[in-house]
């Protein structure tokens, strides 16, 4: 028994002595960047509803959605998924093999206050980071841009749904649209894609931080053609709606009166097997590449095997974020990126 004594008296001596710190010790706080402390959340995503919509082609009748405001013909479903960090492993994902790509590279323009110092600017920033990026590049044309500020007063909110801003039909029109005609034939034989180039402003993007899922884990049936409705203009009025939406009027949400089917996107279907990914605290130095369309994508007609179509993207409530973190700020510029 005394010996049990002695070996207690001798172990609590000795843990006091290590707990101790010697004089010539300096106790230095650790200081660590809170963007890599967690590698993975779990967040709530909204999808399509499949069993709200018909798949009709009539007007009005097939799945859509404004541009202008809050609007659909469809519900939405939440389901539950793992996110994932995307910090210290951005070389895993290129806009080839997942449909998206995170790079670092400051502005020179800053604020993004003014639309004509962007177009003027900005637009000449992403065009050469783009031709920077992507080997093979001969032809850019940026087609528009949104900013986004997120403030309870604001109509242009991020948006809560998972889904993809343009299909194959949609992306071709884009070209057309955009593009001289003496052109466009030539460059659809081409390979060409749609790059949204995102990026924070102001502040780290830790509010409703945008999230993306790698193509590598979506198959064909997950995607659902909604149409895209704007308002009904003169052939001399404006026809450029983003950037001009207003709040929402509950009692005509899901009327289709003064509307017309001008564009047409993806909605996404649920499904267990997507992996989602962001970047947590995402800086204003640093770009997400976000792919819409890839005229080469597999098992389109031109398409190679393996090759990214498009990554359904959404903004989302990372549970992790302070309740006094900053609203998020970001700009979205959307370019038709025409190869070699």
């Amino acid at each position: 028994m005394l010996s049990v004594v002695r070996q207690l008296k001798n172990s609590t001596s000795l843990i006091q002595k290590l707990a101790k710190p010697s004089a010539s010790t300096s106790l230095r706080p650790l200081h660590l960047d809170h963007r890599f402390v967690s590698t993975m959340t779990t967040a709530t995503f909204k999808y399509i509803d499949p069993t709200s919509y018909t798949d009709s082609s009539e007007p009005f009748i097939k799945p859509w959605s404004k541009v202008d405001g809050p609007g659909w013909s469809f519900r939405l479903v939440e389901h539950q998924r793992d996110v994932e960090n995307l910090r210290g492993q951005e070389e895993k994902f290129t806009t080839d093999n997942a449909g998206f790509a995170v790079y670092t590279s400051p502005a020179k323009e800053k604020t993004f206050t003014d639309d004509e110092a962007v177009r003027k600017g900005y637009y000449k920033e992403v065009e050469e980071l783009l031709r920077e990026k992507l080997p093979g590049v001969k032809k850019v044309v940026i087609f528009d841009h949104t900013i986004r500020r997120r403030e309870k007063s604001s109509p242009r909110q991020p948006v809560q749904q998972v889904h993809v801003d343009q299909t194959p039909a949609a992306a071709e029109a884009r070209v057309r649209r955009h593009v001289r005609e003496a052109d466009v034939e030539e460059l659809l034989k081409g390979r060409y894609q749609i790059i949204n180039v995102w990026r924070p402003i102001q502040n780290p993007a830790s509010d409703f931080p945008l999230a993306v899922i790698d193509w590598r884990s979506t198959v064909p049936s997950d995607f659902v053609k909604v149409d895209l409705l704007y308002p009904k203009r003169q052939l001399d009025e404006d026809d450029d709606d983003r950037g001009k939406e207003v709040l929402p009027d509950p009692a005509s949400t899901t009327s289709t009166e003064g509307y017309e089917i001008k564009g047409e996107t993806y909605a996404v279907r649920p499904n267990d097997s997507h992996k989602f990914y962001y970047l947590k605290d995402m800086t204003p130095d640093e770009v997400m590449f976000i792919k819409c369309f890839d005229s080469r994508g597999d098992s389109l007609p031109q398409g190679i095997k393996g090759i990214a179509r498009a990554t359904p993207h959404t903004a989302f409530v990372d549970p992790n974020t302070p309740a006094d973190a900053p609203g998020r700020q970001s700009i979205e510029v959307r370019c038709l990126v025409f190869y070699e």
